[in-house]
């Protein structure tokens, strides 16, 4: 991700993550810390729906006369972090969470709350916020480390002691350490840790024709580009579809809170893990192959979670075309490429070679253009569509910049 600090440099901001190897002891430390953030963060949450209730007005109209309740004080990150010096003193076991990290839960509170009645930073708001059950908190974070307290293969998290770590990876020359999370998952225990560097290579001032691709996501057919080229969807979600139902009929048939119920669901998280991995992985060596090839990837700028409401659910989560398109924008940014998304209205219905607008439903596969005759796959036509409309827009986006100049 490429970020512009306050003094107005980029900078780069990526994450690795490494498995940990805990003793018996700073797992229980773990277990515990997540399991009180928890009910922290549940009371928080409690708070801001009290507040919430209280002040809301079900009616758009008042009478001439009225009496309007006393208003509460809306319960804010702040006043809820300050409180947090008082909930030691009542609670002491709570002494047991580094500082900072019990600071980070009324930020996640905000957040949640935000989201909901305002919106994220695209205005689109979320779900009302859950209350977490136990077991689904599962992530704490420390939002200042220093770069001496990770040497070797051990780190050092306060408050638990010094940890075996797995690096599978280096740190790369110049980034630095700011921030680093610890998580619970299905198989074991991993710290993610975000990572700094000042030096991003800048944009390209010019790019080459050849060098510009356009992109068509689909589910038979994970990507097409304009130039014809085709990576199958591997539907990994769908491969593994026997094994989960087996897993998840084993959960069900075990007595709740039992040890036998216990190992199910574990069997199960791992199994729902390596499918994940598995897309990721596959996502992150697409997009490095297009990187390597191109210099600007352009692609449809789609509505997923629309499109996740329809009866073509299961097939679009499992291809994860959010996640892809994510990781193919940070790694691009931070190669000094561009990612250009555009709109996708009418790229499969417009000729890519005189722009007549052929209509046709989704289960008709082949474009044919009664104007101009041009016969061709409908996936690469909508590919060369999107990568014109792109290079149009990087064209303007020049023209525009050499006026001002």
């Amino acid at each position: 991700m490429t970020l512009i600090n306050s003094r107005g440099a980029q900078q780069v901001r990526i994450a690795y993550q490494y498995r940990i190897k805990p003793n018996q002891e700073q797992q229980e430390k773990i277990d515990n810390t997540l399991d009180m953030l928890r009910c922290q963060y549940n009371y928080e949450l409690a708070q801001r729906f009290d507040w919430y209730e209280q002040n809301r007005c079900s009616i758009d109209r008042c009478p001439l006369v009225c009496h309007l309740p006393e208003l509460k004080e809306k319960p804010t990150r702040f006043s809820q972090q300050a409180s947090l010096k008082q909930l030691k003193k009542e609670r002491p076991w709570y002494k047991k969470i580094h500082s900072q990290v019990l600071q980070e839960v009324p930020k996640k509170v905000e957040l949640a709350f935000v989201r909901w009645l305002k919106g994220d930073v695209n205005s689109q708001k979320l779900g009302r916020p859950r209350f977490k059950a136990k077991g689904r908190y599962k992530t704490f974070t420390y939002p200042q480390f220093k770069q001496e307290h990770f040497v070797g293969n051990k780190i050092t998290l306060s408050k638990i002691g010094d940890v075996k770590v797995i690096v599978h990876r280096l740190i790369p020359d110049g980034f630095v350490i700011k921030t680093v999370s610890v998580t619970k998952k299905a198989d074991g225990y991993y710290v993610t840790l975000s990572l700094d560097d000042q030096t991003v290579p800048s944009i390209k001032p010019d790019f080459k024709a050849d060098k510009i691709v356009g992109i068509d996501l689909g589910l038979y057919d994970f990507l097409v580009t304009s130039e014809n080229e085709r990576i199958k969807a591997p539907k990994y979600l769908r491969s593994a579809e026997r094994k989960l139902r087996k897993s998840q009929q084993r959960v069900s048939r075990r007595k709740k809170g039992s040890n036998r119920r216990k190992k199910a669901v574990q069997k199960l998280g791992k199994q729902h893990k390596k499918v994940a991995d598995t897309r990721k992985d596959f996502h992150f060596k697409t997009a490095n192959q297009l990187i390597e090839k191109y210099d600007v990837v352009v692609v449809e700028k789609l509505n997923i979670k629309g499109l996740a409401r329809t009866r073509l659910a299961k097939s679009i989560h499992d291809a994860g075309w959010g996640q892809f398109i994510s990781i193919l924008t940070n790694k691009a940014g931070n190669a000094g490429l561009l990612v250009v998304p555009v709109k996708p209205h009418g790229t499969s219905q417009e000729c890519s070679n005189c722009g007549h607008q052929v209509k046709k439903p989704l289960s008709q596969r082949i474009h044919n253009c009664p104007v101009c005759h041009t016969s061709m796959c409908r996936d690469h036509n909508a590919a060369i569509n999107i990568r014109n409309r792109g290079a149009h827009d990087l064209s303007k986006k020049a023209q525009s910049m050499s006026g001002v100049a």
